[in-house]
């Protein structure tokens, strides 16, 4: 990564160090035939949405040119009938959650949820810390060797420039050295955290930011960030969509289900 089909995961543009990813902009129509045959079977925009990954916050977990459907209703709040026959569920931990991003809501982000409402939250040498344990993060991946006084012991004096959101957490949620995250908010971080524009450096996600959960990668495709990211089909990209769809296409991610994971 809610605009049409576009996951805006991961970010807005990289900064000098840390270096978040690029900005993550509404989807084109790249895929529109395959998308327009899947939701005909699953239903509706309102229950699922398709969206792509443009940029690498989330890799390896998620890769740039992933095309995901969204559950929609995952975490909607229930009804007073349909509490008895949806899988309704509160975010939790360890979730991967699509999300408006709340610097500019007309993009959306996909990251991991990695606090929840009342969580203490820090990083010391890339080393995350949750309630004042250790976490063991398998899916986590550092891609870079350098560290970086900011992005790896977290909460500190911000080194690169940081939303008012960003600001406001460091100014009135940090006690003790942690973050704690503040009812009806969320703290979400990418698997690839050393390039991941998340709430490190905008702040808390708002519950009622979050659209819903992805269910399964329906194509993958190796693209570069700039044509997932153009709001239009460029020439060269339909291009090389003509050529070598077969070759580039990820024929093993193909209908993978995507899992959030258990995190205590």
């Amino acid at each position: 990564m809610e605009q049409k089909k576009a996951v805006t995961v991961a970010e807005v543009k990289e900064v000098p160090a840390p270096p978040p990813a690029t900005g993550d902009q509404p989807r084109g129509f790249i895929a529109e035939w395959t998308v327009t045959i899947i939701l005909l079977l699953f239903g509706t925009t309102t229950l699922v949405q398709a969206f792509v990954i443009p940029t690498g916050s989330m890799e390896d977990t998620l890769l740039i040119g992933d095309h995901l459907l969204v559950d929609k209703l995952a975490y909607a709040p229930p009804g007073p009938v349909s509490k008895f026959l949806l899988p309704y569920e509160e975010v939790k931990r360890g979730d991967i959650i699509v999300f408006r991003y709340p610097v500019d809501i007309r993009q959306t982000f996909v990251k991991r949820c990695m606090g929840v409402p009342g969580d203490r939250i820090r990083l010391v040498n890339k080393q995350l810390y949750l309630n004042g344990k250790k976490l063991d993060e398998p899916y986590v991946y550092h891609k870079t060797e350098y560290p970086d006084s900011y992005r790896d012991n977290f909460p500190s004096d911000p080194n690169v420039h940081i939303s008012d959101s960003g600001e406001d957490m460091l100014e009135h949620h940090v006690v003790n050295g942690e973050v704690v995250v503040p009812p009806g908010s969320y703290f979400a971080m990418g698997d690839n955290r050393d390039s991941s524009l998340d709430s490190r450096y905008w702040g808390f996600v708002p519950r009622d930011n979050i659209v819903g959960k992805p269910l399964i990668i329906y194509w993958s495709y190796d693209a570069p960030t700039e044509d997932l990211s153009n709001p239009t089909i460029s020439a060269d990209h339909f291009i090389d969509l003509m050529e070598h769809f077969f070759s580039k296409t990820r024929w093993r991610r193909t209908f993978m289900l995507v899992h959030g994971v258990n995190v205590n």
